[in-house]
């Protein structure tokens, strides 16, 4: 085994830079020569990082024959005289040393700590760059699927990432060999390797899409002031423009939506709804529940609530589908928000998940497949409508009703 063939063949295509490596070199046969004369102190290493090449020199002052006091720093005139005739008393000899002078196990040891050392650096480097990158939009190759994640392969750079299963869009479907966008969302260091997760969750994924496909982004004359997703259903971008002249909007958007398309597809149809910034709070909770048109609203700074009043026929936009726009516009404000009709209480609901302790999760299931996913939406459908509607028995469905209506005190179907 050479251990100099070993040093090129990790040196040549790693990404670990040829002061470090080096050093690497340098330690490693230190290391060698102390085990072998228990000293490194008269001994010099000449390192070429980028041919890969390695001398070794063994330096002692030359002393006249039967004169030397220290074999380490010594060598008598005779042996200086058999390495070059040249040589005089009182110089320093220059003797080089060979791989094959420390023995096989001795290089077989010192191959291995070179091995782990830059495989050690390696991994260092690996997670030190993607640290540095981390929130930047990466492009992947889908190398293997497997049951909890997805192997993808940095394009840029050849290195295995990995996509879980949790940071996919749903809709996603991927195939060997697909091309795929993601951000870096963080590097994780598992069994002393690092593993960098890409995420097409991650709010950052969506930014960066923005910034890609919006000039007026990438160039600092509109900011994303917030995010906030579900991913593969609904987002929520509020943005800011520094110059007057451009509408932030409009420029996101752009003619018939042309920006904004594209990026919709690539998550998979997510519905985005871009929102003008402002520090005006009340304005901006208004903003927050488009497209529900708000008409008056109650804050409460110190808890950070908002009482939102509309019209009948704005209250199911603000709330949206599963109670997705209200949930979304409050993360986006960091408000409670609560939603009330005009000249009404409260609207109180609850989604029908809640009661899983009570109603089986396939009886759940069969409501929420015809659209009816909170307790009020069933409680005001009729038993015979429900009945017909899911093919649920009739006793299921009336137990179904008393769970609910006794949360609403309804006495329709508390009663027997």
């Amino acid at each position: 085994m050479n251990l100099v063939d070993t040093f090129k063949e990790f040196s040549s295509g790693k990404s670990i830079d040829s002061p470090t490596m080096v050093r690497v070199l340098e330690d490693v046969f230190r290391t060698l020569i102390k085990k072998k004369f228990t000293t490194d102190e008269n001994f010099d290493i000449i390192v070429n990082a980028n041919k890969g090449d390695l001398e070794l020199w063994r330096v002692r002052e030359i002393v006249p024959d039967g004169e030397v006091t220290d074999e380490l720093s010594q060598i008598s005139f005779s042996e200086a005289m058999a390495i070059d005739e040249d040589y005089e008393v009182g110089e320093e000899c220059y003797e080089q040393l060979f791989l094959e002078d420390f023995g096989r196990r001795s290089i077989m040891a010192a191959r291995q700590t070179l091995i782990s050392r830059i495989m050690d650096l390696e991994k260092d480097e690996i997670y030190r760059s993607y640290t540095e990158r981390v929130g930047e939009l990466v492009l992947c190759e889908v190398q293997q699927i497997l049951k909890r994640e997805v192997l993808v392969i940095d394009d840029a750079n050849g290195r295995e990432l990995v996509m879980p299963r949790n940071e996919t869009i749903r809709g996603d479907y991927f195939r060997k060999g697909d091309m795929v966008r993601g951000v870096i969302k963080e590097v994780e260091m598992r069994n002393n390797n690092p593993v960098v997760i890409v995420s097409r969750t991650d709010e950052r994924f969506l930014a960066k899409l923005m910034e890609q496909e919006v000039p007026e982004i990438e160039d600092g004359l509109i900011t994303i002031k917030g995010i906030v997703r579900i991913p593969g259903e609904r987002a929520k971008v509020s943005v800011e423009s520094y110059d007057d002249r451009i509408d932030p909007v409009g420029a996101c958007v752009g003619m018939k939506g042309s920006r904004i398309h594209g990026i919709v597809r690539e998550l998979n149809q997510e519905n985005i709804d871009v929102i003008p910034w402002t520090g005006n709070t009340n304005l901006y909770i208004q903003r927050s529940l488009t497209p529900a048109r708000v008409t008056n609203i109650d804050i409460d700074m110190e808890n950070r609530r908002a009482k939102v009043y509309l019209e009948p026929d704005q209250v199911s936009l603000a709330i949206g589908k599963g109670g997705t726009n209200i949930k979304l516009a409050s993360r986006l404000v960091d408000f409670e928000i609560d939603v009330y009709r005009n000249n009404e209480v409260e609207i109180d609901d609850v989604d029908l998940d809640e009661f899983s302790d009570e109603i089986e999760g396939w009886v759940i299931d069969a409501l929420k497949a015809i659209g009816l996913d909170t307790a009020r939406s069933v409680i005001e459908t009729s038993p015979e409508d429900l009945v017909r509607r899911t093919d649920l028995e009739e006793e299921t469905i009336m137990n179904v009703l008393k769970v609910l209506a006794a949360e609403f005190d309804d006495v329709r179907y508390v009663e027997e």
